[in-house]
């Protein structure tokens, strides 16, 4: 089930552009934390016509429901999963949306999704009745409570912060960025990824991995001290096509400071420190389908992007995605000629924080410019328009969120990069057909070391 984040691994700290400091959230807008909004700052309340439901949380689930363990959820069909939020009901499409009848609902689509439906003949979206099923553990929204009052985007840094999101009610574009890349996700994992590459045709290759990630900021096991300074660690190794195998990838991801990358290429046999990956580099086993910024929807460095806060709005955005990681369904049944098998796809109303980044002149990336869309409940980023240096709309970044009472948390499952150019699409996160995540395992934190690297390399 939770082949959820990792793209985790490249959230970069960096913000070299020197920002002013705000001023702090007033008495009276940290006072609303826990009540008219949830604890991580999103509006408790439902809409006016009920489209969107209040937020309760896990309330709805029983004694027995919470009990599940990981290994339990992970290998659950999709519609019993579905259940889990959905009060035992299982859903069928309200209505779905079309290039038909897209004019009816235009004002709640991404632009992206627009250019999705307008160029390819079968591509459809269907909408369910929407369930706000994304929550945390009680530790993680007591600590954002808390960061609401402390924390501060100080230039290069988040400062203040610990444990919880960092800027539950945000003045600053930027903030809600910082959001997303700083979210619980659990403590540690080990995941078995599968990637593919589809062609205009249909054709695809699969890249396999497996990821080990150590989550040092949001650790609730093992809380880092006061002076901590570290996000994560990260240490991945790839298992297929030929011509990567025995390829590893390691990186400390910093809160504060500059990340450190390194990658173990098998055909030099040496292991080398790896410049700028927090930008527009290609990432390995994509065929320049994906820039390590996009892992996890975005996790670069956001200095070469002047960011603006387009507001908060209502949109169709992919949720509850239960059914693409049913491991029922095969990669063969989930990726189709110019998109993913959308029967399997599942999107709701819900409100969406909408940013803007615009690339800064006298600096170079080959999107000038993104518009993100970050889901209020959880600060997971849904989807990303992406243009070319040409004012080009260009790729489609899709997250298939869901929900992971294990841990809990919200990630995407899977994420799909759609070049609306070529007509091929690349996905990551996919895991249908591989082992099942381990997240009860645990790391020390010299085992994201570059000795630590060599030794394995020497093996």
């Amino acid at each position: 089930m939770l082949r959820y984040l990792f793209s985790f691994w490249l959230a970069s700290a960096l913000l070299v552009q020197p920002l002013s400091l705000f001023a702090k959230p007033s008495a009276e807008e940290i006072a609303k934390l826990g009540k008219e909004l949830t604890a991580i700052g999103a509006v408790r309340a439902g809409n006016a016509d009920g489209s969107i439901p209040e937020w309760t949380g896990p309330s709805n689930f029983t004694d027995e429901q919470r009990k599940l363990t990981p290994q339990q959820i992970e290998t659950m069909p999709g519609d019993e999963l579905e259940k889990l939020f959905s009060g035992g009901r299982i859903e069928k499409p309200a209505f779905t949306i079309t290039k038909a009848n897209m004019s009816q609902y235009a004002d709640k689509l991404t632009e992206g999704h627009k250019k999705m439906l307008q160029q390819y003949a079968g591509y459809k979206m269907p909408v369910y009745t929407s369930i706000r099923s994304g929550y945390f553990p009680t530790i993680i929204e007591e600590a954002t409570i808390k960061n609401a009052s402390t924390a501060v985007l100080d230039g290069a840094d988040v400062k203040g912060a610990s444990l919880g999101f960092p800027f539950p009610l945000p003045e600053r574009p930027e903030e809600i960025i910082w959001n997303h890349r700083m979210k619980f996700r659990g403590s540690g994992v080990r995941r078995y990824n599968n990637q593919a590459i589809v062609q205009p045709d249909g054709s695809y290759t699969i890249t396999k991995l497996t990821e080990d990630v150590k989550f040092v900021y949001s650790n609730i096991k093992n809380p880092p001290s006061a002076d901590n300074k570290v996000m994560l660690y990260y240490l991945s190794e790839y298992l297929s096509p030929p011509r990567i195998v025995g390829q590893f990838i390691l990186a400390t991801e910093p809160i504060q400071g500059l990340r450190e990358a390194y990658v173990y290429n098998p055909q030099v046999r040496r292991v080398r420190r790896v410049p700028d990956a927090g930008y527009d580099n290609p990432t390995e086993g994509s065929d320049n389908s994906q820039t390590y910024d996009q892992i996890d929807m975005f996790n670069g460095a956001l200095d070469r992007y002047n960011w603006k806060l387009v507001g908060k709005k209502e949109m169709y955005i992919p949720y509850n995605s239960f059914r693409l990681e049913d491991r029922r369904i095969k990669y063969k049944d989930i990726l189709q000629k110019h998109h993913i098998n959308q029967d399997l796809a599942r999107y709701e109303l819900h409100r969406v924080w909408v940013v803007e980044a615009n690339l800064r002149e006298g600096t170079a990336h080959i999107f000038k410019k993104r518009v993100f869309y970050v889901d209020e409940d959880s600060w997971s980023i849904a989807a990303v328009d992406l243009y070319d240096n040409r004012d080009q709309y260009w790729r489609f970044q899709e997250g298939h969120l869901a929900s992971f009472p294990m841990i809990p948390t919200v990630s995407a499952v899977p994420e799909v990069i759609y070049d609306l150019q070529t007509g091929r699409y690349f996905t990551t996160a996919m895991q249908n057909e591989d082992k099942v995540s381990d997240y009860l395992i645990e790391f020390k934190n010299d085992y994201f070391t570059p000795q630590n690297l060599k030794n394995k390399t020497n093996r």
